[in-house]
């Protein structure tokens, strides 16, 4: 099975957060996004319950950091054109 690579963009503290638990587990974070992947292909569903007051909590969270990252009010080839070269920039 070929492998390829996934790039997301997350705020930095949640990274270091989530990198610490999954070392608590014995695993990198890779590893539990790959479970994450593989239980969603699975289960054919997102493997928790998402609820709307977490999940507009969530939205306003990731509204306010594209405001303060100054990304806010970015066209979709604006988008396309930035993960163009984040995925260029990959092979460096």
């Amino acid at each position: 099975m070929s492998q390829t690579t996934y790039s997301i963009r997350m705020d930095s503290d949640l990274k270091k957060d989530f990198d610490s638990i999954c070392d608590e587990f014995g695993m990198s974070s890779t590893t539990a996004i790959n479970i994450f992947a593989k239980a969603v292909v699975r289960e054919r569903r997102i493997p928790f319950e998402i609820s709307a007051d977490r999940g507009m909590d969530a939205l306003r969270a990731l509204r306010a950091s594209a405001k303060r990252n100054g990304i806010a009010d970015m066209s979709l080839d604006e988008i396309n054109e930035e993960i163009r070269e984040a995925r260029e920039g990959l092979g460096e």
